[in-house]
C-alpha cells in the first residue's frame, strides 16, 4: 500500500512537502485531482497518481493545465471534493477558466495549487501567483512549513464549501521540496459520485448572468474577510514596538532572526497565512502598536502594498517599508542570513556577521551546467538539423522542455524561447517577417499542451517553416509523467487510449512529414534536407524514447563504446555533440563506459571510425 494511503492517525513520518501536500488532500477525501505537470509541483501529481491505482480515488493528467481546471470544476460542481495543481505559469495557462469560475463558483470543495518558484530553479520567470488571487477575486492562504501544507489542504477545502468558492493554495518550491517529520491525522471518507443539479442562474455566464454574478463574488469575498480576521493560520508572536510582517517561508527566517539578534523582547510578529483577502482590522491593530514595521515577503510587495494602505485609512504615520535597494530585493529567493542582516539594519540593531569559513584549502567544486543526458535523442536530432541546414541562415525557436538545453554549446539551437507551445507560433511570425529559414523545435508533451493551435494556425495561413516535433514517448523534463500520444500500457496500465502525432498532424492539414530515427545519423540528414526544401509548413518527427525513461522501463539495452587508438585527436565528437559521457584524459578524448548508452551517434559522425562497440 502507498504509504500516504495508510490510516494510521497520529503515525509520525518524514514526508517531502509535496507529498504531505497530496497526503492532506486524502486526509481531506478528495476524490477528484487533475495536472498538467510542472516543477516544482510534479510530486504531488506523482503521489495522487500512485495513490490512485490502489484506491477509488480518480486522477487524471491534462493535456494542458486549462483543461485540467475545466475538468476538475465540472467534478467539483458535481458535489465532489477536487484538487487541480499546477506550477505557477500554468495558472496563466488556466487563467482563462479561473476568472469565470470564481464568478460560477463551486458545490464542493475545490483547492487549486499553485507553486512559485523564486529564484526561477525550473522556470522562465518568478511571477508572483499571490497577484491572481486579488485579480480574479479568490481566496488565498499560504502554508509556512510542511507540516502546515499538509493542515492548510484540509482547511482550504472546508473553507471552499463555506464560500461555495474555489481556494487558492500557494506554495514556493522552499516548501515543495524540503523534508519535514509530518503527523498522519484521520482520512476523511471520499465521496466518489456526485450529481451536477441544473442551475442556469449560477453556471451559464451569459452577460445578464454575470453581471449577477459579480456582485454575489464581491459578497463572497467580503465574507472570506470576516472569515481571514479570525483565522488560525494569521498569527501574531511577541511584544515589543518592532513589527515584522510576514508569509510563507519568511516566517521561520524571521524568527531565527529575532533569536539570534536578540530582539525577542522588543519585536511583535504578524504571520499571514490567509493572505488573500488580507486580514485589515487585524493589521491595523497590530500597527499602532509599532513604531517601524517590516515586511518580510519573496517575490512582489504584495503585502507591504496593503499594509502602507491599511496604515493610511487609520491614520497611522510610521516607517513601513520592505522592497528597496537598500533591503529586500524583489529578486529571488531570500535566506536566514539575508533576512538577519536586513532586519538587523533596519532597526538599528548592532549585528556583526558570523566569520565565514575559511574554504581557501578546499579544492573547487566543478561546475555542472544543466546538460542533455548521455544517449538524448534530442542531441543526436539537433546535431542533424545543423548539418542539413549548413550554408542557410537560420532561425531556432525552441520551447519549454529537457531540448530548451540544445541552446547551449555546441549544439547552439534555440533562438527564442517565451512559454509552453511559442515555438510554433513565434515561428509563423519570423517567417512572414523575415527571409531566413525558420527551424523549430518542440517536444511531443509540449505540443499536446498547446502547440496544435499554433500549427493550426500556420497551415491556416500557409506560413513557411519547419517544426520538428521531438517525440520521446513521455513528459521527461518534469519527471516522466504520461501524456495523450504515451503508451500507458508499458506502465502495465489499460483503460486509456493514444494519440498518434503523425496521424494528428497530417489531419491538421500538413502536406509535408517526415518520420525520423535520429539514431540513424545519414538517413536522418538526407530526410530533413527534403523537409527544409518544401515550401510552405513541413513537419519533422523525431521518434526516439528517452533515454532514461527507456531504463527505467527496460527497453533499453546499454552497449557501451570506447575510442580505438585509430583517434586522430580531431575531439570532434566534443566539438559538435558534447555527449557528458566523453571525458579528457591526458588531452584525449575517452568514454566514459558506465554512462554510455550506445546510441551511436558518435560513432557515425567519427571520421576516422575510431569509436567502436565495447566488448564485455
Amino acid at each position: 500500500m502507498h504509504k500516504l494511503l495508510n490510516d494510521s492517525p497520529g503515525e509520525q513520518i518524514m514526508l517531502l512537502g509535496n507529498e504531505a501536500i497530496a497526503r492532506g488532500a486524502i486526509e481531506a477525501g478528495v476524490a477528484f485531482a487533475t495536472t498538467y505537470p510542472g516543477t516544482p509541483s510534479s510530486e504531488i501529481s506523482l503521489n495522487l497518481f500512485q495513490m490512485s491505482r490502489e484506491s477509488d480515488l480518480y486522477f487524471e493528467y491534462g493535456p494542458n493545465e486549462k483543461v485540467a481546471l475545466e475538468v476538475a470544476a465540472a467534478a467539483a460542481n458535481s458535489g465532489l471534493r477536487t484538487f487541480c495543481m499546477m506550477k505557477h505559469v500554468g495558472l496563466n495557462v488556466a487563467a482563462d477558466p479561473l476568472m469565470t469560475l470564481a464568478y460560477v463558483g463551486v458545490t464542493a470543495g475545490m483547492v487549486i495549487l499553485t507553486a512559485d518558484d523564486p529564484a526561477m530553479f525550473s522556470s522562465q520567470n518568478e511571477q508572483d501567483n499571490r497577484y491572481y488571487a486579488k485579480f480574479g477575486n479568490l481566496p488565498m492562504l499560504e502554508p509556512s512549513s510542511v507540516p502546515e501544507a499538509k493542515e492548510m489542504m484540509k482547511y482550504a477545502f472546508k473553507l471552499s464549501e463555506q464560500l461555495k468558492q474555489p481556494v487558492l493554495l500557494r506554495t514556493t518550491t522552499r516548501i515543495n521540496h524540503s523534508n519535514a517529520f509530518v503527523t498522519f491525522g484521520k482520512m476523511e471518507k471520499r465521496i466518489t459520485r456526485g450529481r451536477f443539479e441544473r442551475d442556469q442562474t449560477r453556471c451559464v455566464t451569459v452577460p445578464a448572468v454575470s453581471r449577477q454574478l459579480h456582485t454575489k463574488v464581491l459578497e463572497k469575498m467580503a465574507k472570506a474577510k470576516e472569515i481571514s480576521e479570525g483565522c488560525e493560520f494569521n498569527l501574531q508572536e511577541g511584544e515589543g514596538r518592532f513589527g515584522i510582517i510576514v508569509n510563507g517561508v519568511s516566517y521561520h527566517y524571521a524568527l531565527d532572526a529575532i533569536t539570534d539578534l536578540g530582539i525577542a523582547d522588543k519585536a511583535k510578529l504578524l504571520r499571514l497565512g490567509f493572505s488573500n483577502p488580507m486580514p485589515e482590522k487585524q493589521i491595523k491593530t497590530f500597527l499602532k502598536g509599532c513604531e517601524k514595521v517590516l515586511v518580510i515577503e519573496e517575490g512582489e510587495p504584495f503585502m507591504e502594498e496593503a499594509v502602507k494602505a491599511f496604515a493610511q485609512e487609520a491614520c497611522i504615520t510610521i516607517p513601513i517599508n520592505g522592497k528597496s535597494e537598500n533591503l529586500f530585493s524583489r529578486l529571488y529567493e531570500y535566506d536566514p542570513a539575508m533576512v538577519r542582516e536586513k532586519t538587523a539594519a533596519y532597526f538599528g540593531i548592532d549585528y556583526t556577521p558570523a566569520k565565514k569559513v575559511s574554504t581557501d584549502n578546499v579544492p573547487q567544486i566543478p561546475m555542472r551546467p544543466p546538460n542533455l543526458c548521455s544517449g538524448c535523442s534530442h542531441r543526436a536530432t539537433f546535431y542533424e538539423i545543423k548539418k542539413a541546414a549548413e550554408g542557410m541562415d537560420i532561425i531556432c525557436p525552441n520551447d519549454i522542455g529537457c531540448y530548451t538545453l540544445g541552446f547551449l554549446p555546441p549544439l547552439n539551437m534555440g533562438d527564442f524561447v517565451i512559454c509552453m507551445g511559442s515555438s510554433v507560433s513565434t515561428s509563423c511570425g519570423f517567417s512572414k517577417a523575415t527571409d531566413q529559414k525558420v527551424i523549430s523545435f518542440i517536444g511531443d508533451s509540449t505540443f499536446f499542451h498547446s502547440g496544435i493551435t499554433g500549427l493550426v494556425n500556420a497551415v491556416f495561413n500557409n506560413h513557411n517553416f519547419t517544426l520538428v516535433i521531438l517525440e520521446n514517448d513521455i513528459t521527461a523534463m518534469t519527471g516522466h509523467q504520461p501524456h495523450p500520444g504515451v503508451d500507458m500500457g508499458r506502465f502495465g496500465l489499460d483503460g486509456y487510449g493514444r494519440v498518434n502525432i503523425e496521424n494528428l498532424v497530417k489531419a491538421l492539414g500538413v502536406e509535408h512529414i517526415s518520420v525520423i530515427k535520429p539514431f540513424k545519423v545519414k538517413k536522418s540528414i538526407e530526410t530533413i534536407k527534403e523537409a527544409l526544401a518544401f515550401k510552405g509548413v513541413s513537419v519533422i518527427i523525431s521518434q526516439e524514447p528517452c533515454a532514461l525513461y527507456a531504463k527505467s522501463l527496460k527497453l533499453l539495452k546499454p552497449r557501451a563504446f570506447r575510442i580505438t587508438d585509430r583517434c586522430k585527436d580531431h575531439k570532434d565528437c566534443i566539438t559538435t555533440i558534447a555527449c557528458p559521457s566523453f571525458y579528457l584524459e591526458d588531452g584525449k578524448v575517452n568514454i566514459d563506459a558506465d554512462t554510455c548508452v550506445g546510441c551511436a551517434v558518435c560513432a557515425q559522425i567519427c571520421p576516422e571510425n575510431a569509436i567502436t562497440p565495447l566488448k564485455k
